[in-house]
């Protein structure tokens, strides 16, 4: 069984829901984080990540919109709202900073001028636990997990204002 991503809210190269949209900068959405579910987890796995960016932000580094690390290795699922502390998450997972600022959801707030792609993905990790804190960066986030990743699964949702 391949490692794999899916939502309740989403499939695969659809347009984001409204309830996944930011709802300031000129957006009305609802800011809620999606349901996201994995199946076929590498063996080995001892714990998660999950994230959300958008490589397509006009930043020349892409946009960060959910980070969530320590995600223990028996949860197969974030529910709808977790990131937006709608719902729960597992216990001892850590949300950190993001690109809007604070630690959490930020849901799609792309410019005009052309549709982003929002890459959801969770990352299987051989360590169970990254010792880092709500105030790390994506960036450092992303650095320990590809190093000790042992599978990735994405999902991609498309966007355009």
């Amino acid at each position: 069984m391949s490692f794999t991503l899916i939502s309740n809210d989403f499939r695969d190269g659809e347009r984001l829901p409204e309830a996944q949209v930011f709802n300031r900068m000129g957006f009305s959405g609802e800011n809620v984080s999606p349901h996201l579910r994995w199946d076929g987890v590498p063996e080995g796995t001892k714990s998660f990540v999950v994230t959300c960016f958008d490589p397509d932000a006009p930043t020349g580094s892409g946009w960060w919109h959910w980070v969530v690390f320590n995600i223990p290795a028996e949860a197969r699922e974030l529910p709808r709202g977790a990131g937006s502390a709608l719902a729960s998450l597992p216990p001892g997972a850590v949300q950190s900073r993001t690109d809007f600022g604070p630690p959490g959801y930020g849901g799609a707030a792309p410019p005009p001028g052309g549709v982003h792609h929002y890459i959801f993905k969770v990352q299987a990790l051989n360590v169970a636990q990254l010792d880092l804190n709500s105030e790390v960066s994506p960036a450092m986030v992303g650095f320990y997990a590809h190093f000790n990743g042992i599978g990735t699964a994405t999902l991609t949702a498309l966007y355009d204002s």
